[in-house]
């Protein structure tokens, strides 16, 4: 866990909402590809979708379930920041989400769903960690 003792606590939260952010386009990147592949259709982009290879599917849901991940993680992230939270623990959670969420679309992508839904329980007991850590706080 060295990668904790390099960066003050509190900016290692940020980071991990910024690194979160850009996993939310990691796997349209082969979403891109594949429409390359079939050929980009400027007046109906999302049912070009149904044309896609099933790994480009699968890359398209990947994408659109980090946002939906996001939404979670980024207040969780801010709450642990604004509260002060400078535990190892608070750390840990969003790192481990940060980590969870690139496997995760790895998985998806590769069509692996025991590793998949693994990595998206890891990432959702990172947020709630944040999320609880944040209220005991605001609370005492």
């Amino acid at each position: 866990m060295d990668i904790l003792t390099r960066l003050p606590m509190p900016a290692t939260l940020l980071y991990c909402i910024v690194i979160g952010a850009v996993l939310i386009y990691a796997p349209f990147f082969v979403v891109a590809i594949a429409r390359l592949q079939v050929g980009y259709d400027m007046s109906a982009p999302r049912e070009m979708v149904n044309k896609f290879p099933p790994y480009a599917k699968r890359a398209n849901w990947a994408h659109q379930n980090s946002f939906e991940s996001f939404t979670l993680f980024a207040p969780a992230a801010l709450m642990a920041y604004v509260t002060g939270q400078d535990s190892t623990l608070a750390v840990g959670a969003a790192i481990a989400y940060v980590l969870a969420r690139s496997l995760y679309s790895v998985f998806y992508i590769l069509d692996v769903p025991v590793l998949r839904s693994a990595m998206f329980a890891v990432g959702n007991v990172g947020i709630f960690t944040l999320f609880i850590l944040s209220c005991r706080s605001a609370v005492m």
